[in-house]
């Protein structure tokens, strides 16, 4: 049974370049994908840390979860 899963320019594309070149790329887009969220979550906690450490004392609330009802 012969499933046809791409169309005839990217499958020749396929055999040409070596078999795995729609792999290849997912991978490549996928890593890059994955590196720009770290960054952005690597920056979104880094902001929050300076903010906590630098923040004025008469702007915090004394807000307590934990004892909320």
């Amino acid at each position: 049974m012969n499933l046809t899963l791409a169309c005839t320019t990217c499958a020749k594309a396929f055999h040409a370049a070596g078999g795995n070149a729609a792999g290849l790329a997912i991978l490549f887009l996928l890593v890059v994908i994955v590196a720009v969220l770290a960054m952005v979550g690597f920056i979104m906690v880094r902001m929050a840390r300076r903010e906590q450490d630098n923040l004025d004392p008469r702007y915090k609330d004394d807000f307590n979860p934990q004892s909320s009802h």
